[in-house]
């Protein structure tokens, strides 16, 4: 009997990904991983988030990453899921401070970013997540926005038009809920077991993702909100 060999997705990105702010369920990410790991025919998921990255530090570890993630006769990854941006909008030092990557750098380094990760596999992104900007500065030095978070949100998504990558917009959404403050920690960025459990249920029912994924949307889910 030949055993089946799983598509494998290997997840990029910061702090989110990589699930801080859930000491319950290990964020989203692992959320997505232990629902996969129990169906049949489930994609095998990768979780290489790194606290703090931003655009040009996950760029530099891309091919890297990806590379020795193939399992099985050195087969690569069928697919990558980009989750990067917010920590290039914060501004350093002050509220009207420099971002630590302007919007013209983190588009230009996104495109190419996409151009790169698109010659390996199959590109899925997600957006950004809001922040409480009455609990800034961040670590006394990192001033995070509303208005920032959006801005390169939209970059993200004129980005991946631009080069036809499937993306999932996330700020507007959970915005639109009057509870959205509750979902983050303390410190008014990362979100908490609740946000992270946001965030899933919206990666989780994604059609792009379920498409690659060659599994069918879950029936009597709530529509939530992009």
């Amino acid at each position: 009997m030949v055993m089946a060999i799983p598509r494998k997705l290997v997840a990029l990105g910061d702090s989110g990904v990589f699930g801080w702010g859930d000491p319950l369920e290990g964020g989203w990410c692992e959320q997505l991983r232990r629902h996969w790991m129990d169906l049949p025919g489930g994609p095998v998921l990768y979780n290489l988030g790194v606290r703090g990255d931003g655009l040009e530090r996950l760029a530099a570890r891309l091919s890297a990453e990806v590379g020795c993630r193939g399992e099985l006769r050195r087969q690569q990854p069928q697919g990558i899921l980009l989750g990067i941006g917010l920590n290039d909008t914060a501004r350093v030092g002050r509220a009207d401070g420099r971002p630590q990557l302007d919007a013209e750098g983190f588009l230009f380094g996104l495109q190419q970013l996409l151009q790169q990760a698109r010659a390996i596999a199959p590109v899925h992104v997600i957006g950004l997540t809001p922040v409480e900007e009455a609990a800034m500065p961040y670590a006394d030095v990192l001033w995070y926005s509303l208005a920032d978070i959006r801005r390169y949100e939209g970059l993200l998504e004129e980005a991946c038009l631009e080069a036809d990558v499937p993306f999932l917009p996330l700020l507007k959404g959970l915005l639109a809920d009057p509870d959205w403050p509750q979902w983050l920690s303390s410190d008014g960025l990362h979100l908490n077991s609740d946000g992270h459990r946001q965030v899933y249920e919206r990666v989780r029912n994604w059609p792009a993702l379920l498409t690659w994924a060659d599994l069918q949307p879950l029936h009597g889910q709530t529509p939530l909100a992009y």
